[in-house]
């Protein structure tokens, strides 16, 4: 099935812990967005989100963070369309407090931070490419 990416620059405005850590909803929200393109691609239709499964946060995500989200349908229904969803931390700012606080590391491999399946519905009525 097609993939989709989306890429995005955490704002300080996403920082919601001491430290400038970011908290898990942003990326759910990263998610659902990429849900809604894979169903608007696929179906023409933004349809529904309906679940969430096997959520799992694995390394911590910082306002500045650069963060590529991959999501792909992995099974299609009569109405339901099931998701796996990756994000990944490629820019970071380095732990060194002798840099200035602009300087910043791409990463020689990209860090998974999270990683889901979630279920989403199109109703029959609403899909538009079959």
């Amino acid at each position: 099935m097609e993939e989709c990416r989306l890429r995005v620059r955490v704002s300080a405005s996403q920082a919601h812990y001491g430290g400038n850590l970011v908290d898990g909803a942003f990326v759910m929200q990263l998610f659902g967005d990429l849900a809604t393109e894979l169903l608007i691609r696929h179906d023409g239709d933004e349809g529904l989100f309906l679940t969430y499964n096997n959520v799992m946060f694995k390394a911590p995500v910082f306002a500045g963070d650069f963060i590529q989200v991959v999501g792909r349908i992995t099974k299609v229904g009569n109405t339901s369309r099931k998701m796996e969803f990756a994000a990944y931390k490629e820019i970071t700012s380095p732990q060194d407090p002798n840099l200035p606080p602009s300087a910043m590391d791409v990463l020689a491999e990209p860090v998974l931070v999270a990683q889901a399946e979630g279920v989403c519905v199109v109703p029959k009525d609403r899909q538009r490419r079959r």
